[in-house]
């Protein structure tokens, strides 16, 4: 497997930490952090965008502010590994909007969903109504958080 990674050097590391810290600093103060010019820390953001390094700029919402007052880990076991029915779970995954993130996984859930919910009720409602009524589920484990010790952090560059 081929390490991009290399294709950084230590400026472009250091630019790429800034910007994961905030997305929304300006060229010139890029170039002032990096000691660079404007113009140089620009067409490295640039570059960097282009190449796919950097895939977009998002705004971190605040969940609770938003009404969104339920997190919860919810592990799910299909039935059956088809093609088929992992591809029609994954379909069912892409329009829920509760479901913010999920992954495939080895060992016995084959799927790690975070999902964000407005209460129990709803995340009730997810589980039973959405996740354990489609065909190839079966079994959900769901664990709610409590509270979030360390904040979703920076990638380690």
């Amino acid at each position: 497997m081929h390490d991009s990674r290399t294709d950084l050097d230590d400026t472009d590391l250091r630019l790429l930490a800034e910007l994961q810290t905030d997305a929304h600093l300006t060229a010139e103060e890029l170039g002032r952090r990096l000691h660079l010019s404007a113009s140089q820390a620009g067409r490295r953001r640039q570059r960097l965008e282009a190449s796919g390094y950097i895939r977009g700029y998002i705004a971190r919402l605040d969940p609770e502010r938003l009404g969104l007052d339920v997190q919860a880990f919810v592990q799910v076991q299909l039935a059956s590994h088809g093609a088929e029915q992992g591809q029609s779970f994954a379909r069912l995954l892409r329009v829920r909007p509760e479901v913010i993130s999920a992954w495939t996984l080895t060992g016995e859930a084959d799927y790690l969903l975070r999902v964000f919910c407005t209460d129990l009720r709803a995340l009730h409602r997810l589980i039973h109504d959405v996740l354990l009524t489609h065909p190839t589920v079966a079994r959900v484990q769901s664990q709610i958080v409590m509270d979030q010790t360390k904040p979703d952090a920076p990638f380690p560059v």
